[in-house]
């Protein structure tokens, strides 16, 4: 599993949900995506986890992929390119801002104008393509004062779940968020019992 951090970040915000991924028999690893604020933009971030997986992550490989807040724009940018990696078999957003949040105008540059409400990013990433085959969940809270309202965070054809959780940058280590990834992951590795696909790890 990669997973992918959001705005001013970095990789070590995972700690405590790589941990309880590690204890239930799966291996994370969470990169730092530079620049962090995303000055560059979300395209930009992308081709950063591209690299990253490219030279980290064995073609023959199963792979999930976790991003949170603007971590799960980056992902999901990523999941619609052509060379994305072969071995993608579930993608789980944590409040992400699909439709955009009020708060991305609190900040200068690429990424936050493309995470404004209405932006002409967002629309496009909500027609882009490469959801298709992939275990999809995402998770919010109506408490998260980041990424509100909350419903900004549904996106059509992903299982939207809802957790009680009372910041925003808690929800990466909230226990409800790890065990529905756990229960994601779980149902992924049962229907590919009979298959030649190897279960994600």
């Amino acid at each position: 599993m990669v997973l992918v951090h959001g705005f001013l970040d970095t990789g070590r915000l995972f700690r405590t949900m790589a941990a309880r991924l590690g204890a239930a028999g799966h291996r994370a690893w969470a990169p730092t995506l530079r620049p962090r604020d995303g000055r560059r933009g979300i395209p930009d971030l992308a081709g950063k986890l591209r690299a990253y997986l490219a030279a980290e992550v064995p073609a023959d490989e199963p792979l999930a992929l976790v991003g949170f807040s603007m971590g799960a724009l980056v992902v999901r940018y990523y999941l619609g390119e052509p060379d994305r990696h072969p071995g993608v078999r579930a993608y789980f957003a944590i409040a992400a801002p699909f439709g955009g949040t009020p708060t991305a105008w609190l900040y200068p540059g690429a990424a936050t104008r493309q995470m404004r409400p209405g932006s002409a990013f967002l629309r496009a990433l909500a027609a882009r393509g490469g959801l298709e085959n992939l275990a999809l969940a995402s998770f919010r809270s109506p408490l998260d004062l980041t990424v509100w309202p909350s419903r900004q965070s549904r996106l059509a054809g992903i299982r939207d779940r809802v957790v009680w959780c009372p910041l925003h940058s808690l929800l990466p280590a909230d226990p409800a968020v790890v065990a529905g990834i756990v229960g994601e992951l779980a149902r992924l590795d049962t229907s590919a019992v009979a298959s030649p696909v190897r279960p994600v790890v």
